[in-house]
């Protein structure tokens, strides 16, 4: 699938709840369970996402072209912001990620439910993620 495609199945998924901003943030916590969490080897400071009010842990690997996250975190709501991220940008093709406008945040209406700082940690996630994708652009560049 591709980055719009998923952000579509998200929206749709979202739009079921009907705005309701309590069944939102339930939802968003369930998706966060379904994330399997970093192995505690990965739980360092080097992965931690700055910039984010909870703890943010953000690991990537780069396999046949694509690149795939691992993520967890300390609170339940960051944890199912991040699964989202997750679930969008993993098994995407760097350029892709690098390219990528992220339209689903409005289409929810994260915003009303997230609050302002979880809104500037999920920003830094987002540039984290990004950052990982040049890393392996560059990398990929500099071997041909």
């Amino acid at each position: 699938m591709t980055i719009t495609q998923v952000q579509d199945e998200i929206i749709n998924e979202f739009s079921l709840l009907d705005g309701d901003t309590e069944m939102m943030l339930v939802y968003l916590m369930e998706l966060g369970q379904k994330l399997p969490a970093i192995p505690e080897e990965g739980k360092t400071e080097n992965n931690i996402v700055k910039g984010c009010q909870s703890k943010v842990w953000l690991t990537a690997k780069y396999n046949n072209g694509f690149v795939y996250f691992e993520a967890d975190s300390n609170t339940a709501i960051t944890k199912g912001l991040v699964s989202l991220l997750v679930r969008i940008y993993s098994g995407q093709k760097p350029e892709d990620i690098l390219n990528s406008d992220l339209h689903f945040m409005g289409k929810i209406n994260m915003d009303r439910f997230i609050g302002t700082q979880r809104s500037n940690g999920f920003a830094a996630m987002i540039k984290q993620m990004k950052l990982y994708a040049l890393a392996f652009k560059t990398q990929l560049a500099e071997k041909s």
